[in-house]
């Protein structure tokens, strides 16, 4: 198969790469949305989607599927509703709104290196091993939000124009600590290409113990990276608890109010598409790729074996594994206020990434100069350094920063006042 991969033109190797890329996640978005379904049923102790999908054999079995099929009913549905444009809208901004938000989904698959870094597998993936991976992905995802921004705009309704306002504000907020976030593991790795930087997580064990892979999520710098790049994931995708561009409760439906039929699903698919391609980056930059566990096993034992050729599978599981964590933040966090919002972004995530960032480059500065030792010295020297500064810098600024803090509310006391005249005399 490889051979005849290779004797294609090169037009034809790259439409089939991309053909093995954009229908697979075009494919997968209806399971995902049934299992975020079921997971929040379980979550919240209720039945959840079970009718659909239950096939009844002529022998009277039955064999349920779970409402496996329920995503495609909906689909069905939406295809067929009609589809309602407001009078006042810009037209064209309108149309062409959804499709925008849907782009960046596929734009950063392409250069997800979602198989083995081996001669036979790269012939097939990624569709484009850019030098430039990482400022791509931060570059291509910041183009989301224009999809929101146009679709608010182009409603011609007050609430959908909040909700994109608040979406551009929170990618301006927490773009900053994301692109902080991978510069830390850019430097520690020497490359921006995400391939080099897999093939970069299979070395030994922060560097004494060849069994053990260095990913760079059991590494400390990598540890807070992942953490601080995690929570930027789910701000910019405008899940829960940062899903204040379509807070039900305050603006309707936010930035997609007046979309309805296959407008609205293709918002419901791109934010779908962009969770699990936001997760396949994570797995490739933080754990390991498409490497089963972190162990480099034998070459030619069964389990290297077994790593190679089921490799596409390890790195789409990690995906929906970060995917459902997704699902359960969505079920145990309340939304936040946008001024906890502002502030988590801004006062903690951002300085936390940027003293990651010196960390990393202090570690790697003395570890060429003063070896192995001097470098994890100068490490933890600058890591207390650094938390003093931010500490002090707090308490310093804390009561101009106090109006950002703990609110409390006094509730009114629900007996109703007597009337001097009717109380009860004294004894």
């Amino acid at each position: 198969m490889t051979e005849w991969m290779l004797q294609q033109p090169p037009a034809l190797q790259a439409l089939i790469r991309v053909a093995l890329v954009v229908l697979p996640l075009l494919m997968i978005v209806p399971g995902l949305i049934w299992w975020e379904r079921r997971l929040l049923s379980w979550f919240q102790d209720r039945i959840g989607p079970n009718r659909v999908a239950t096939l009844t054999l002529r022998s009277g079995r039955k064999i349920r599927l779970k409402g496996l099929l329920q995503p495609i009913a909906d689909g069905v549905k939406l295809f067929l509703k009609e589809d309602i444009t407001p009078a006042a809208v810009d037209r064209l901004v309108y149309v062409v709104a959804p499709a925008i938000a849907l782009f960046p989904a596929f734009a950063l698959a392409g250069t997800l290196p979602w198989g083995p870094l081996t001669p036979e597998w790269l012939v097939w993936q990624p569709i484009a091993d850019v030098n430039v991976g990482i400022l791509y992905v931060l570059a291509i995802s910041s183009l989301g939000v224009y999809g929101v921004v146009l679709g608010g705009y182009a409603s011609n309704n007050k609430y959908s124009l909040m909700g994109a306002l608040r979406s551009s504000a929170q990618l301006i907020s927490y773009e900053l600590a994301m692109g902080m976030a991978l510069a830390g593991i850019v430097l520690a790795t020497g490359s921006l290409r995400m391939t080099e930087m897999v093939a970069a997580q299979s070395g030994p064990f922060w560097g004494v113990w060849p069994v053990v892979q260095n990913w760079n999520i059991l590494t400390p710098f990598g540890a807070v990276a992942a953490i601080v790049f995690f929570i930027c994931m789910v701000a910019e995708t405008n899940r829960a608890p940062f899903d204040l561009p379509e807070a039900e409760n305050e603006l309707i439906a936010g930035y997609h109010t007046e979309y309805s039929s296959m407008k609205f699903a293709v918002y419901f698919m791109g934010e779908y598409a962009a969770m699990l391609v936001f997760g396949g980056v994570f797995a490739a930059v933080f754990l390991g790729g498409f490497n089963m566990l972190p162990i480099n096993f034998e070459p030619g034992s069964f389990l290297h074996t077994l790593n190679i050729k089921l490799g596409p599978i390890w790195f789409i599981g990690k995906a929906v594994a970060v995917f459902t964590v997704f699902i359960w933040l969505r079920a145990t966090l309340p939304r936040l206020r946008y001024d906890q919002l502002m502030n988590l972004g801004w006062k903690v995530l951002l300085p936390v990434a940027v003293a990651n960032f010196l960390v990393v480059a202090i570690w790697i500065v003395c570890t060429e100069v003063y070896g192995p030792a001097g470098g994890w010295i100068s490490v933890v020297a600058a890591a207390v350094a650094l938390l003093f500064l931010y500490v002090g810098i707090l308490r310093t600024y804390s009561d101009r920063l106090s109006v950002y803090g703990k609110r409390s509310i006094r509730m009114v006391d629900p007996r109703p006042a007597v009337p001097e005249s009717q109380e009860a005399p004294l004894a």
